[in-house]
């Protein structure tokens, strides 16, 4: 068997990191099939798939390309219709040279099956007839992207086979692909990765350029990419709140990741985010930590992790990793992310976009200590009966078997 993974990218963020672990369990099986990436760009993906010993290809995805998304297409306005077109009609050259090459690399690498792992290889991957079945992998709502949805149906001809990171996910998917059959399979966590461990405070005030911060201190935490609905804003706004509530409480809130994707208008800046945090009376009590490739010391560093995303979540690693790191967990709870928990027994829950609602429960965190313990011990319990990533990648791996009727 020959498994050819495409990706747009060579960042790691949640889709690229639930691939890798798919990678990684994979090379472990008993019956080891030959692995292959071609990715849009060279980093840290790429560098860990060599690691792994995947032999690794890197296509570039042209910047114009690649800077494409639906997020220039979201707002009222016909000014943004003919932007988008304008860019679209300028990326179409490049794009065109860049299936050609896409084409040569799946012929010279004789797939069995072909594993898509963004939005962008979706289509490609429908544009280029590899000879071999295709297995779309869905991290996104496609029902959110006006532009996606229509190209994805009609291109879900070329699609074996779709896997959804969540069942939120699959039921839209559902919807907008028709005919192509849609597995829900939740992503895992490594579990040794992301484990409890000692927690290193003073390492957070470091990375952020703040004096260190007295021993009694409570700190939570928002770890994302710096996407506009990941809900930095909310966070900071909670914090606030509860800094008002409890003026003499030793907290600090820290802002945690990057804005690592190319396509424009669709992420915070830092500067935007220190501006909030400053508008906000934050300062001092607020740090920015930038992307870490080694998540798991930041969330045993934390006493609790906020996730606050403003669009229902289609699954949120970022909430099985703390929680698999025994960490209290916040959950913005809509989409794939209210499947992962359950309120107040291995984490606590509210609405997105609530700030007050938020400032509640992160208040109980920190005047609750026995409340943070509890909830971090039965996270740690849920993720080894649920998102371990060997039973991830066991479930893929029927996919796989339905797909080539039965071989793998």
């Amino acid at each position: 068997m020959r498994w050819l993974f495409l990706s747009p990218v060579g960042v790691v963020g949640g889709a690229e990191r639930t691939l890798l672990d798919l990678m990684d369990c994979l090379r472990r099986s008993p019956e080891t099939p030959w692995l292959g990436l071609i990715a849009g760009a060279e980093g840290p993906l790429t560098e860990q798939a060599r690691a792994l010993g995947v032999e690794t290809l890197v296509l570039p995805l042209p910047s114009g390309l690649a800077s494409l998304g639906d997020s220039q297409l979201r707002g009222a306005g016909a000014d943004r219709v003919l932007r988008f077109g304008a860019s679209l009609a300028r990326a179409t050259p490049s794009a065109a040279a860049h299936l050609l090459s896409l084409q040569r690399a799946l012929r010279d690498f004789r797939p069995t099956l072909v594993h898509s792992n963004g939005l962008k290889t979706h289509l490609l991957s429908a544009l280029c007839a590899p000879g071999a079945p295709v297995v779309w992998h869905l991290h996104d709502f496609l029902g959110e992207r006006p532009l996606v949805r229509r190209l994805l149906r009609v291109a879900g001809v070329r699609a074996a086979a779709a896997i959804a990171n969540s069942a939120a996910v699959a039921e839209d998917a559902r919807h907008v692909l028709g005919r192509v059959p849609v597995f829900p399979v939740h992503n895992g966590v490594d579990t040794e990765r992301f484990a409890p461990g000692p927690a290193d405070g003073g390492r957070l005030d470091t990375l952020a350029g703040l004096p260190p911060a007295p021993g009694d201190t409570v700190r939570l935490g928002l770890v994302a990419t710096y996407a506009r609905w990941k809900g930095q804003e909310v966070f900071l706004q909670a914090a606030a709140r509860l800094r008002a509530r409890y003026p003499t409480q030793a907290v600090r809130f820290y802002v945690v990741g990057s804005p690592v994707y190319r396509t424009p208008g669709s992420q915070f800046s830092e500067a935007e985010l220190r501006a909030t945090a400053h508008s906000l009376g934050l300062e001092g009590h607020v740090g920015f930590i930038p992307f870490q490739s080694e998540p798991a010391p930041i969330y045993r560093a934390l006493d609790a992790v906020v996730h606050a995303s403003t669009r229902p979540e289609p699954f949120g690693m970022t909430i099985v990793e703390a929680m698999s790191c025994a960490r209290a967990v916040v959950v913005s709870a809509a989409g794939g992310a209210a499947e992962l928990v359950r309120s107040e027994h291995d984490a606590l829950t509210f609405s997105p976009g609530n700030v007050e609602a938020l400032a509640e429960a992160m208040a109980r965190l920190v005047q609750e200590p026995e409340l943070r313990a509890r909830l971090g011990t039965e996270a740690r319990r849920s993720v080894l009966e649920r998102f371990t990533r060997e039973r991830y990648a066991a479930q893929v791996r029927d996919v796989y078997a339905r797909v080539l009727g039965g071989r793998t």
